[in-house]
């Protein structure tokens, strides 16, 4: 099956906001009196905001603020330390390049789209997108295909004719499950989590990412 279209994550893959995220939710959750321990890789990694928030308080219910509020807490103190301490992870630049010369790119993220405009914005690359789809739009967040098959709708391409790029377990999945080719970069401690099995092509770094690989991909016969 040709390839014709790529769909990146952002946080972990492109920027190296998955540990900012994990520093704003031990500031945040842990003020509201959650156990969460200062290990670098997030149990929640690749969920939506708002489920992460969930996810905490039905373990650790707190009083005080909503659960609407500290999801706004939580977006305001990521996109501070992302422009305040974020950088491009290493070879996201050049996949980006390499992908959009080879068909039309997109980026579909569990982050909420203000914070993905914010982000891109600070970096430079909104404009490298064709098109800018979140998670918070959808009924489910990844590992649902949502996101994923509403970026493949926008661009026009068939989700079995996609690529994506992904560095979490659910992302891989939700990949998967809209039947999408998917390259992972997952951190080496995640890297034995059983998700990555069904990776296409499993990757240390984007910097890996080679052009025949992609070649391959996108010249494959229909």
């Amino acid at each position: 099956m040709t390839t014709e279209a790529t769909l990146f994550d952002m946080d972990g893959l492109l920027i190296d906001s998955e540990v900012l995220w994990h520093e704003a939710e031990i500031e945040i959750f842990g003020g509201l009196g959650v156990d969460i321990d200062e290990a670098t890789d997030r149990s929640t990694k690749g969920l939506f905001v708002a489920e992460v928030v969930d996810y905490w308080y039905d373990r650790y219910p707190w009083s005080g603020p909503s659960r609407a509020d500290v999801v706004e807490m939580l977006l305001a103190r990521v996109g501070e330390l992302i422009e305040g301490k974020g950088r491009l992870l290493p070879g996201a630049d050049r996949a980006i390049t390499l992908c959009a010369a080879r068909g039309p790119v997109a980026l579909a993220s569990s982050t909420p789209l203000a914070l993905i405009e914010r982000a891109l914005d600070h970096f430079g690359l909104r404009d490298r997108f064709l098109s800018l789809h979140s998670a918070e739009f959808e009924p489910y967040g990844k590992p649902h295909p949502g996101v994923f098959l509403t970026a493949a709708a926008a661009l026009g391409v068939a989700p079995e004719r996609c690529l994506v790029l992904e560095d979490s377990a659910a992302g891989v999945l939700a990949a998967k499950a809209a039947r999408m080719t998917v390259v992972a970069v997952p951190t080496p401690g995640d890297r034995s989590l059983a998700p990555f099995a069904l990776a296409d092509l499993v990757l240390a770094s984007l910097e890996d990412l080679s052009e025949e690989w992609l070649d391959e991909r996108f010249a494959a016969s229909p």
